[in-house]
């Protein structure tokens, strides 16, 4: 081989080296952006003002504010269901966990309507970081403000909690997952749930194995399998954040006693408007049957 053959070797090697290190660092620029989107997407998208409160919605509540166990301060409202009439009528105490993006004030038009459904006590608090609550969001984050607010709930004069639902949309159903390991209610409610923050990463990331980066799990999927309480799932059919899919996986691997229920036409976010009936009819019966 002359040198001239090998010269014209050499460059041919540096220019498919120079493609290969472009490829690359066009693929680390995309998937930063891509990890970027996902996790704002589906882990933590909080809104600090509050535009509405119960007031705005005819209900009476009770503002608030309880320490986590490393020493935050977080906001929450507590809404009082109607007074029993016997020992039957006794109502129960919703735990509610919202979703991954803005605050209570979010939540005010379905908080309405689940007082009026059923009567019950509603809780619901922001995560730190989200709305009033103090400090930042993590998944650990998350865990110790879900143990907080139910320290809150059992200093409570009168709280029950043999008569405790935990309510947990989207990102919310994953903390109560989580919560339900160590203080189990009396029944779980699961809207919109995903199976895991991987999965979903794998989704939508072009390069699968690039989910184990990321830096929130939410493994909802092993944790459910470890829940003996009842679980009933309710998943929209025309939801593009969190596919109708992942309910499903979730529900599978839930144990007995559990109900999955379709909301027709409903997507992610709307689905205790799309679907009222058939989102209130699954609630209602399933409570009957815990009774």
């Amino acid at each position: 081989m002359g040198s001239a053959d090998r010269s014209i070797i050499r460059r041919a090697r540096s220019v498919l080296t120079s493609v290969a290190v472009g490829a690359l660092l066009a693929y680390g620029v995309a998937f930063i952006v891509l990890w970027s989107q996902l996790e704002k997407r589906f882990v933590f998208s909080p809104v600090a003002e509050l535009l509405y409160t119960p007031n705005d919605a005819g209900l009476e509540y009770e503002d608030i504010r309880f320490q986590t166990s490393d020493g935050l301060t977080l906001h929450g409202w507590f809404i009082p269901g109607k007074d029993p009439v016997t020992e039957v009528d006794r109502p129960f105490t919703w735990v509610w966990f919202h979703g991954n993006g803005g605050n209570l004030g979010y939540r005010v038009d379905e908080l309405a309507l689940a007082h009026h459904q059923t009567g019950d006590d509603i809780f619901i608090f922001d995560y730190r970081g989200f709305g009033e609550s103090d400090g930042k969001p993590s998944e650990r984050g998350t865990y110790l403000d879900s143990r907080a607010a139910l320290n809150h709930l059992k200093s409570r004069p009168g709280f029950d909690s043999r008569r405790m639902v935990y309510l947990g949309h989207s990102l919310g159903a994953a903390v109560a997952v989580e919560l339900s390991l160590t203080q189990p209610p009396s029944a779980l409610v699961l809207v919109s749930p995903f199976a895991s923050v991987r999965d979903m990463a794998g989704l939508a990331l072009p390069f699968p194995p690039a989910a184990w980066l990321l830096r929130n799990h939410y493994d909802n999927v092993a944790r459910v399998r470890k829940i003996n309480a009842p679980v009933l799932v309710l998943h929209g059919d025309q939801d593009d954040t969190v596919p109708l899919s992942q309910g499903r996986k979730l529900y599978e691997a839930a144990n007995q006693p559990k109900q999955f229920q379709t909301l027709e036409g409903a997507g992610h976010n709307d689905t205790y408007e799309a679907a009222s009936e058939q989102y209130c009819g699954a609630i209602e019966s399933f409570l009957a049957e815990i009774e």
